[in-house]
C-alpha cells in the first residue's frame, strides 16, 4: 500500500483487532490498555507501535496528541470490556441506560468516545456484544457520538465465522461508515484450524503450545463419554441463561463462541485444548505470542477480535480510504 494509514486501538488487549489492520498494511500509531500482563502481550506482537498501559481515563486529549506526535489519525478502533452488556454476565445492570451511565466498567465505552472526538478520525469502529444495543442504549450511544461530531452511526452485526473464523461469534462494530465485507464461501472448521498440531509438549517449538491445565479423573471419566458437541458443564448467565463450558469439540464444525472462561475438550484426545490450539479457533497466526500464565493467556485469546474478522474489515475500509 502506497499511502499510510494511521490507527489508534483502545482497549487493545492482545492485539486481535489490531493484528487485522497491520496485516492489511496499517500502522498502529498507539495502543491503549489499563492491563499491564495484556500490555506485554501486545507489545511483543506490535515492537514499532507506542502501548500505553493506563487507565483510559486518566489519559488527556493532550497526552494523545503528544503520543503520536501530532500525527494524521485515519481509524481508531477499539473494544471497551464487554461485562456490563453481556448475558454471560449475571449480574449487569437490570436497567440497560445505568450500563453505560452508571456502571464504571460500562461508562468506559464513554471514554471511547471521547478520545475519538479528540483525534477526530475518518472512520472509527467500536466492537463489543450485541446486548449494548439493548433498549434506551441504542439512542444513547448514538447521542453521545452526535455530540462528539458524528450524526451518523450505523450498527454493524457480523458473525466471525462468516469471515474464515473457525469459532462461532456475533458481534456489533459501530461506526460511522456500513460495514458489510465479502463473506468467505466455506466455513472454516474445528480440525481445519487445529488438525496439523502436533500433541503438546513443554519443549514444544510452536508458541504457547504447552500442556493444558489437567482435567481431574473424575472429569476426564465424564468426558470420554461426551459426543462430540456436549458440554461437561454449565453456568448461569443473566437471567437464568445456561451457558456451556468444557464442550468436547466437533471437528468437523466451526467451534462453539470462545470466551476469556472458555475451555474446550479436543475432539480425540483426552485433554484440554492448548492456549494456541484456542488462539487458532480464533485465526491467530502462530507467530502471534501470549504473555504472562496460563490462565491469562486462555483470557487474552477468549477477549480478542479475531484477525481474520478484523482483517476483512480492514480491507473494506481500505477502499474508502485509499
Amino acid at each position: 500500500m502506497s499511502v499510510s494509514l494511521f490507527l489508534l486501538d483502545l482497549f487493545s488487549g492482545a492485539g486481535g483487532f489490531s493484528r487485522g489492520f497491520r496485516d492489511e498494511g496499517y500502522r498502529v500509531l498507539l495502543a491503549i490498555d489499563s492491563d499491564k500482563t495484556v500490555s506485554k502481550t501486545y507489545s511483543a506482537n506490535f515492537p514499532g507501535t507506542t502501548v500505553l498501559n493506563e487507565d483510559i481515563r486518566e489519559v488527556s486529549c493532550d497526552d494523545i496528541v503528544y503520543l503520536i506526535n501530532r500525527a494524521r489519525v485515519d481509524v481508531v478502533i477499539g473494544s471497551p470490556p464487554c461485562e456490563p452488556f453481556t448475558v454471560a454476565n449475571p449480574r449487569r445492570s437490570r436497567n440497560p441506560i445505568d450500563r453505560l451511565y452508571s456502571d464504571p466498567t460500562g461508562s468506559l465505552v464513554l471514554e471511547y468516545i471521547r478520545i475519538v472526538e479528540c483525534v477526530k478520525p475518518k472512520f472509527f469502529v467500536m466492537e463489543n456484544v450485541p446486548g449494548i444495543i439493548e433498549g434506551e442504549l441504542k439512542q444513547a450511544i448514538k447521542a453521545e457520538f452526535a455530540r462528539a461530531g458524528y450524526g451518523t452511526i450505523f450498527y454493524n452485526i457480523l458473525k466471525a465465522e462468516d469471515f474464515g473464523v473457525p469459532s462461532k461469534r456475533t458481534r456489533v462494530f459501530i461506526s460511522n461508515i456500513r460495514i458489510d465485507p465479502p463473506r468467505v464461501s466455506k466455513k472454516v472448521t474445528v480440525w481445519d484450524a487445529i488438525g496439523d498440531l502436533p500433541s503438546p509438549s513443554q519443549d514444544s517449538d510452536i508458541p504457547n503450545h504447552e500442556p493444558p491445565p489437567s482435567l481431574s479423573t473424575k472429569k476426564l471419566r465424564r468426558a470420554a463419554k461426551l459426543g462430540f458437541g456436549a458440554a461437561l458443564v454449565k453456568y448461569r448467565g443473566y437471567g437464568g441463561r445456561l451457558f456451556p463450558n468444557l464442550v468436547k469439540l466437533d471437528p468437523r464444525r466451526v467451534a462453539p463462541t470462545v470466551m476469556g472462561s472458555s475451555r474446550f475438550i479436543h475432539p480425540y484426545e483426552p485433554r484440554l485444548l492448548t492456549v494456541r490450539e484456542q488462539a487458532r479457533l480464533m485465526s491467530y497466526p502462530d507467530d502471534h505470542v501470549f504473555m504472562g500464565g496460563k490462565e491469562e493467556q486462555y483470557n487474552q485469546v477468549g477477549e480478542s477480535v479475531p484477525p481474520a474478522l478484523s482483517g476483512a474489515i480492514a480491507r473494506y475500509l481500505l477502499k474508502y480510504l485509499v
